[in-house]
């Protein structure tokens, strides 16, 4: 797969774990690409964890002269029937467990559906958003992650890094695969047609089983 089509390809698939009428988070980076691939006949209310609820796209004719940004530091604005919300209020609808999907990216993720994405020891960063409360929060957790780094397995027996949380992810969606954490591991239930199951496995750390259902990933539209 180029290098190109792969946050797209991803984006794409997660777009299908996304309902009509769903509250959803989404990450920065390839999570914030998840709304283009919505079919029009699904509408999600996306809410920000930095005050906002109803997240709109913004362009440059309807930027915000307030320059408001979402928790990523991006130019936000509210769709209609939107509002901004003060951080009480917003930790509320996460803590309260009223978002029904959040999407991150990760730095790791293992086999027991522990997760770390939020620091490198070592590495200065701005600190960890909100994506503690919105692991454990939310009613389903989507890892969307490239699969591997440089060369290296980000789907571990166990996680190296600090962990976000654990015991929270539910589904890993990478451009390879989509794999989902059950009690019993972790089951392989779609493969990117591009790949073979050995190549799943050259790239991945932990054990994981294939379904005997095992589907084809979709392509971008």
């Amino acid at each position: 797969m180029e290098r190109s089509m792969i946050k797209g390809f991803i984006a794409n698939r997660v777009a299908r774990e996304l309902k009509d009428g769903d509250v959803a988070n989404l990450g920065i980076g390839l999570p914030t690409l998840v709304p283009s691939y919505l079919p029009a006949d699904v509408h999600v209310t996306l809410q920000s964890e930095n005050g906002i609820i109803g997240t709109g796209l913004v362009t440059e004719e309807n930027k915000d002269p307030l320059y408001v940004t979402d928790a990523g530091g991006k130019p936000a604005m509210v769709k209609t029937g939107g509002s901004y919300i003060d951080s009480t209020v917003s930790f509320g609808l996460i803590r309260g467990g009223h978002v029904d999907v959040t999407v991150l990216g990760a730095l790791e993720v293992d086999q027991q559906g522990n997760l770390s994405n939020w620091i490198i020891p070592g590495k200065k960063v701005p600190g960890m958003g909100g994506a503690m409360d919105l692991v454990v929060g939310a009613k389903k957790v989507i890892v969307a992650m490239e699969h591997t780094a440089r060369g290296s397995a980000k789907i571990l027996k166990q996680c190296n890094l600090p962990y976000t949380a654990v015991k929270c992810v539910d589904m890993i969606v990478t451009e390879m695969c989509v794999m989902e954490v059950t009690a019993d591991g972790l089951v392989m239930t779609e493969i990117n047609p591009e790949f073979t199951v050995d190549d799943v496995k050259a790239a991945t750390e932990a054990d994981f089983t294939v379904s005997s259902e095992l589907k084809m990933m979709c392509a971008p539209a």
